[in-house]
């Protein structure tokens, strides 16, 4: 009777495998495509396939821990206890949460492209320049007395841009 229980989850595993492989497939191919047809860069590209592929692998070992036998109910405190230490350190670190948020909105929703000429609508800075770069914390904009301004890519999405 063991052995049939073993051999069910060894089977179930295997599927998960050829799931988690089709997935990620599929990820880079639509991520692959969007970015072709709206011309991002390959740096951008590679930030948001790993923040999806850590998506997928922490659904997968989720997944992979309830079928090898992790009762759900001890599994469920596990995963809020977890989520309870990385809401704390969240909570003291939330600018890089908030930022890595804001490069994937920037990712997908592509206000602003590299090279675009743009001006910082804000009361209290007056920044305009050119886009140089945009990572996953921060955009970085050459002003035009020639200086390089890194900008918190959530600041770019919480203030007005004007595209010149």
């Amino acid at each position: 009777m063991q052995l049939l229980q073993y051999r069910i989850e060894i089977f179930l595993t295997l599927v998960l495998l050829v799931l988690l492989v089709i997935s990620i497939l599929l990820i880079r191919r639509m991520i692959g495509r969007f970015a072709l047809l709206n011309s991002i860069e390959v740096n951008r590209r590679k930030l948001i396939l790993n923040l999806f592929y850590l998506l997928v692998y922490v659904i997968a070992f989720a997944i992979l821990a309830l079928i090898w036998g992790v009762d759900f109910k001890q599994f469920a405190v596990f995963i809020s206890s977890v989520l309870a230490v990385l809401g704390v350190g969240f909570v003291a670190t939330w600018s890089i949460l908030s930022n890595l948020s804001a490069s994937v909105i920037l990712f997908f929703s592509n206000p602003v492209r590299i090279g675009d000429k743009i001006r910082l609508l804000d009361a209290e800075l007056d920044i305009c320049g050119k886009v140089k770069d945009i990572t996953g914390f921060y955009t970085m904009i050459e002003t035009e007395n020639g200086h390089l301004v890194s900008l918190p890519n959530s600041m770019v999405i919480q203030k007005g841009i004007q595209i010149l």
